[in-house]
């Protein structure tokens, strides 16, 4: 079968590879039918983490099941599904918490020794703990189905910021960062009740969605100034901020941008960011939470909310490619996404 092989800096291919075949009695394997490009592929792609050839690619999928191991008891045979970024268990401590990116027999998709969601098929372990069963009325509506892709990551880190920056009811968020992560953290704060939501960003299109998914102001100046003017305009900052970015200067911005007393969510992956303003976090009483986010722990509700027609991401993807277009999708992305 095909899928995307990571060989070195900006060298990605489809190669093919082993078709996926049941190693423990807790898999499933998964027909690949739809799949996404994340943001933080990008890193791998651009240098900036450390993968090696030969590892493997994609972690936002859904798909058909197609054979299940013995022990195997939620999903079956011709079930579609959807998964989080990450697998799991669903019966550890961590998973009982809601934590399900910290269980202890848990993985991330692709990389070294786990198939990668980028690829006509795919290995699931501990199937029952990880794949959501879609209910089979969607199966031939591409429309709802393209609406719940987005779940299998970007809404649920997007929900994750929300959640942990303390959005509620009549509050005012900001949320740095315009990608895909942050569209969907619009959507989240506006779900959550937010009033008033203001978006930090530059790239024009995505702002209209932004202002399409409910974000009641646009900020587009940079670094100091755009603190200033959310400081101005809110009088003292925002209640919640959700930091989408991952990169030092998103995670200041997000600091000095939250009212005394307010909390900042942060799901952006760390890349450089690990020298924070303690000092501001500290004399303002300003709360930071967050993390890799659970999406396992949210793929129902948010699930149930976009069937119900009250929640849909699916303007996030403006671009669809089979797997022979993937590396000009990787391309087209790149040059309009510069570095920070």
């Amino acid at each position: 079968m095909r899928a995307t092989v990571y060989h070195n800096k900006f060298d990605v291919r489809i190669d093919q590879v082993p078709d996926p075949q049941i190693k423990e009695p807790t898999d499933a394997i998964i027909r690949v039918t739809h799949a996404c490009i994340c943001g933080s592929d990008l890193w791998p792609y651009r240098g900036l983490d450390q993968y090696q050839e030969g590892w493997r690619l994609g972690h936002e999928f859904m798909g058909i099941v197609e054979e299940v191991g013995k022990e195997v008891k939620t999903v079956k045979k011709g079930d579609r599904v959807i998964s989080p970024f990450t697998f799991s268990d669903g019966s550890c401590e961590f998973c009982h918490k809601g934590l399900y990116t910290s269980c202890i027999h848990g993985g991330f998709w692709g990389g070294a020794n786990n198939d990668g969601g980028q690829a006509e098929a795919m290995r699931v372990p501990l199937a029952d703990g990880t794949l959501v069963v879609v209910p089979p009325e969607t199966s031939n509506d591409e429309k709802l189905l393209k609406s719940i892709l987005p779940l299998t990551d970007v809404m649920g880190t997007g929900h994750h910021a929300a959640v942990a920056a303390g959005v509620r009811q009549g509050s005012t968020a900001a949320i740095v960062g315009d990608g895909a992560v942050g569209l969907c953290g619009v959507l989240a704060a506006k779900r959550l009740g937010a009033s008033r939501i203001i978006m930090l960003g530059h790239q024009p299109e995505r702002l209209k969605i932004a202002k399409e998914f409910g974000a009641t102001d646009i900020v587009e100046a940079r670094g100091d100034d755009a603190v200033k003017q959310v400081q101005e305009m809110t009088k003292g900052g925002a209640d919640a901020t959700l930091e989408c970015v991952g990169t030092k200067a998103a995670m200041d911005m997000a600091i000095d941008i939250t009212r005394p007393g307010g909390g900042v969510g942060y799901v952006g992956a760390p890349h450089g960011s690990e020298q924070l303003n303690f000092s501001r976090l500290f004399l303002h009483n300003i709360s930071m939470r967050g993390g890799i986010a659970p999406v396992r722990a949210y793929l129902p509700v948010l699930l149930k909310d976009v069937l119900a027609g009250k929640l849909d991401p699916a303007p996030v993807l403006n671009m669809t490619v089979d797997l022979e277009g993937y590396l000009l999708a990787m391309l087209l992305w790149i040059s309009a996404r510069p570095s920070r």
